[in-house]
């Protein structure tokens, strides 16, 4: 994948699943910096550079887990879509399950994509390609 670089922020709280995550976008290009938080509260804290984040860069893409503790992914969702300065990130909310009610809510909060784990290479790879 050529291409300028696509920082990706993702919000995680399990650590095989971050593992298989950062080794698939490995796989798919080293020009993807990874930022990995472990906690709805701390992806907050990423975006506001708050705390041991003050020094963080915006990512061009975020992954959030939909079950995290501290915020779920769907509370993180809402609150970067409802902030003039960040609501323009794509951002796709992951998770084991395929409720339709968790679709609705993700897509009800501006939710870009919805992926359900594990996270597939041809689904990331569309999206890495529509952000370059």
């Amino acid at each position: 994948m050529a291409g300028s670089k696509i920082h990706i922020l993702l919000a995680e709280d399990n650590e095989g699943d971050i593992l298989l995550t950062s080794e698939l976008i490995e796989e798919i290009s080293i020009n993807c910096p990874l930022s990995v938080v472990r906690d709805g509260a701390a992806a907050v804290d990423f975006l506001y550079k708050r705390g041991n984040f003050k020094n963080a860069s915006l990512p061009d893409f975020i992954l959030l887990d939909i079950n995290m503790p501290k915020k779920s992914g769907l509370e993180v969702l809402a609150i970067l879509k409802n902030d003039p300065k960040l609501k323009d990130i794509p951002t796709a909310i992951l998770t084991t399950s395929s409720s339709f009610n968790d679709k609705m809510t993700a897509q009800q909060n501006n939710a870009d994509y919805f992926f359900t784990k594990p996270l597939e290479e041809m689904d990331l790879q569309k999206v890495l390609n529509k952000l370059q």
